[in-house]
């Protein structure tokens, strides 16, 4: 008889939910970045998605998901929280924070409820891909049941890309 695998916490608040999804596994032993899953699984880019946990100058903390090939301005960042300032936290602290480790953070099933921001290009996508609250572990979903799911809402979170002046 085949070894059941263990549900993540996401997994277990998505079912608990009614949300549908489907899990994607890679092999990882050790932390490897987004741009290196969304290879392994074949995906482009902008249907997978990255989470950025930062702590506001309030000294409230803030879950921000966008692409993993794009960068989070931090000023966009503040103004979707209505913050003056946020920064990203220390590696660290990603576990004591959200009870995940790095490169298995997931807005999904946090220690604490954050206040999550889904960048805006999500919704220009049928499914996205976000960590599965464990290395090895990718799950799929509709954007509106992500955001249903981590009781989100969308901004424009990232950098724009520089334009060259011919």
């Amino acid at each position: 008889m085949a070894k059941k695998e263990p549900k993540t916490n996401a997994m277990r608040i998505l079912e608990k939910k009614k949300i549908p999804y489907e899990i994607h596994r890679y092999e990882c032993r050790e932390f490897i970045d987004g741009i290196a899953i969304a290879d392994m699984l074949n995906e482009p880019y902008e249907r997978v998605f990255k989470t950025l946990v930062t702590e506001g100058k309030s000294g409230g903390y803030f879950v921000f998901v966008i692409p993993i090939h794009k960068e989070l301005d931090l000023k966009k960042a503040a103004r979707a929280v209505h913050e003056k300032s946020v920064e990203m936290i220390h590696v660290k602290d990603i576990n004591k924070i959200t009870g995940y480790i790095r490169g298995g953070c997931t807005a999904i099933g946090m220690k604490k409820e954050y206040p999550t921001i889904l960048d805006q290009s999500a919704e220009d996508q049928e499914t996205i891909m976000v960590s599965g609250g464990k290395n090895g572990i990718q799950l799929e979903l509709k954007p509106e049941d992500y955001l249903k799911a981590c009781r989100g809402v969308t901004a424009s979170l990232t950098r724009e890309e520089e334009t060259e002046e011919v």
